[in-house]
């Protein structure tokens, strides 16, 4: 009697491969089903036992990860808020006073840097990787070259940066990085489409894999965008939908997940939702979110602030942190570590204790909420001012652009927030958030000539359409 197999089930985005089997039958009547073994390669790279004892160190009780990746043009936007310009010595002299904060590696167990950081040193001659070894901080380096917009999409975008990405990421660890980030974005309000999202799980993927090989542990970040009005229900259904693609792509790969670290987006409303949720109503649906789809094999959760104010990524941290969880879950903050820190320091050497000290606050509230023991008392006013406040600003720059300029209904899209959703403007692509790019259109706005046309062609010359948020 022929042989018969059970191989293949194809499912609409993965495929799984059963055992092999064959029906034998004996001399008679009788028939025997005879299992055959089938032997399963198990990937083990020659970094497998670095790379998990990298992730323990950084998912570390009560420490985190201070992301300062900041490409160079979106540095500089920091910088000029408080009056400096964007070149090296500045750039230099701000990471400095950063990194060389004196009691820093209690908090912080993992810092990512760009490229140039990387290579940098201080004013001393240090380099600033020899400087986080001495607080016992884990360097890590920014891998992604930014998103680009996805042919085919809904006005969406893909992260670019695979090509060359193993001989750099072998650079980086030869240069003292012990771990690579790398981001790419899903957007609600454009869909999101089921192309974005396999495309999304796909490169992050990849990138994973590449930077295993290489010795680096991979943070894997596809960010859900704030922007929308949509409730805490549909994100919570984007991010399961999106967590899911993503691990069935690692597992496609043969990526440790031991080896690995994540830097979800918090499960919270759209930024221009009506009703704002409490800690614990965020906590709530992140925790489901985690539980649902991501193995307890992962030894950290890393979380990005995403726009949320100083004050409010904590307490969202603190609030998920109220009983044991099956993974370290901890932060990765960028502009919730730094913004205070900025404002302090002002560009002037005499500053620089006061901006560090104010770093530490920041870094030890998040410690705290991390161990599940935060509390407000003696917070700053500027930790409670975030950015999600700025949306206000923006309607009323929308509304500004309707009144003075005619914008109204331009290719039927303007409505109370549809140009905040749909269109972001930057010089550099996806690295700039709305409320950088009010003063662009002060300083080049449209003229009266432009009334009435396609808002593609109304925009300073200088600037391009993008549909992403840093």
């Amino acid at each position: 009697m022929p042989s018969v197999s059970f191989a293949k089930l194809n499912a609409p985005s993965s495929t799984w491969i059963g055992g092999q089997q064959s029906l034998s039958q004996r001399s008679g009547s009788s028939t025997r089903l005879a299992t055959r073994r089938v032997s399963l390669p198990i990937r083990a790279g020659v970094y497998t036992d670095e790379l998990i004892k990298t992730a323990k160190t950084i998912a570390s009780p009560g420490r985190g990860i201070l992301a300062i990746d900041e490409s160079n043009a979106t540095c500089g936007k920091r910088l000029s808020s408080i009056g400096l310009d964007n070149n090296e010595p500045n750039r230099q002299a701000y990471r400095q006073l950063l990194l060389t904060t004196p009691g820093l590696g209690e908090y912080i167990s993992g810092a990512i840097l760009f490229e140039e950081t990387l290579y940098q040193s201080t004013t001393n001659g240090k380099k600033f990787v020899d400087v986080l070894h001495d607080q016992k901080i884990v360097p890590g380096i920014k891998v992604d070259k930014g998103l680009v917009p996805l042919p085919g999409s809904n006005n969406e975008s893909w992260c670019q940066g695979l090509d060359g990405l193993s001989s750099r990421s072998a650079e980086y660890y030869k240069q003292g990085a012990r771990f690579a980030k790398w981001r790419t974005v899903v957007s609600i309000p454009c869909g999101p489409s089921a192309l974005a999202v396999k495309e999304a799980a796909w490169g992050l993927a990849r990138y994973a894999a590449i930077s295993q090989d290489n010795g680096l542990v991979p943070i894997v970040e596809p960010e859900i965008l704030l922007d929308g009005d949509h409730p805490i229900e549909r994100t919570l259904e984007v991010a399961e939908k999106v967590w899911a693609e993503v691990f069935y792509y690692l597992a496609e790969n043969n990526v440790t997940f031991e080896g690995i670290l994540l830097k979800p987006s918090m499960v919270t409303p759209g930024a221009e939702h009506k009703e704002k949720a409490s800690p614990e109503t965020i906590a709530k649906y992140t925790l489901t979110m985690l539980k649902r789809r991501v193995p307890p094999a992962v030894p950290g959760i890393m979380f990005l602030s995403g726009g949320q104010s100083e004050m409010e990524a904590t307490l969202n941290l603190h609030a998920m942190n109220q009983s044991p969880n099956p993974w370290h879950v901890s932060f990765s903050y960028a502009r919730a570590l730094q913004n205070t820190v900025l404002k302090t320091w002002q560009g002037h050497s005499e500053n620089v204790e006061a901006a560090q000290k104010a770093l530490l606050v920041r870094a030890k509230a998040n410690s705290q909420a991390q161990l599940g023991k935060y509390s407000t008392e003696g917070e700053s006013e500027d930790a409670k001012k975030g950015m999600l406040q700025q949306c206000k600003k923006l309607q009323g720059f929308n509304n500004f652009l309707r009144v003075v300029f005619g914008l109204m209904e331009i290719d039927g899209e303007l409505g109370d927030s549809g140009f905040i959703n749909k269109y972001v403007c930057s010089f550099e692509p996806y690295q700039s958030t709305p409320w950088e790019w009010e003063r662009e259109w002060e300083e080049a706005p449209p003229s009266a000539a432009h009334r009435n046309i396609p808002l593609s062609q109304t925009l300073p010359p200088n600037m391009s359409m993008l549909t992403a948020v840093r």
